[in-house]
């Protein structure tokens, strides 16, 4: 099964060197990239930047298409030429048998702010202990992900450790 999650970072160069910390797990075996898009909005700048990373894409990647139809979604980024409004409530009820319902919309709108940036991944086959321990002193925190509550409780107790 594959993890969709959102981390998010106090700086716009924060979910770009997550990423390829994830790059090197990746290399090693440690985890499989499914799909993956980083948010980066620099301070100044009125709206995000956004890039999906087609270059991991793998077989069972998602299309562009959703990434920019969920960023549009989440920042009100114009897309496609669709109007907001009816379109944009359909495709949200889309997104929804993707496990990302408007809370989840509602909480990256609100935490991914100007000065920050949000790492969005599609993932599968993590070993756990070792993508943890990659991930030691890196300041993050976990927006979103369709983990039961008892995993993510596990995972984030696992990064809190010293």
């Amino acid at each position: 099964m594959a993890t969709l999650t959102v981390l998010k970072f106090d700086t716009p160069a924060g979910a770009q060197k997550a990423l390829n910390i994830v790059k090197g797990l990746q290399k090693e075996r440690l985890i499989q990239i499914q799909d993956a898009a980083i948010v980066s909005w620099k301070a100044g700048d009125k709206k995000p930047n956004t890039k999906q990373l087609v270059n991991l894409a793998g077989a069972g990647a998602l299309s562009g298409a959703f990434w920019g139809m969920l960023f549009g979604l989440i920042f009100f980024v114009p897309f496609f030429g669709l109007a907001i409004g009816a379109a944009m409530g359909a495709l949200s009820g889309k997104f929804s048998d993707y496990g990302i319902d408007d809370s989840f919309i509602a909480s990256v709108r609100g935490k991914v702010t100007e000065g920050t940036s949000a790492l969005f991944l599609l993932t599968s086959g993590a070993v756990r202990d070792k993508v943890t321990a990659a991930f030691k002193g890196t300041k993050f925190e976990l927006i979103a992900s369709n983990l039961t509550k008892a995993e993510e409780k596990e995972l984030m107790a696992s990064f809190s450790q010293e």
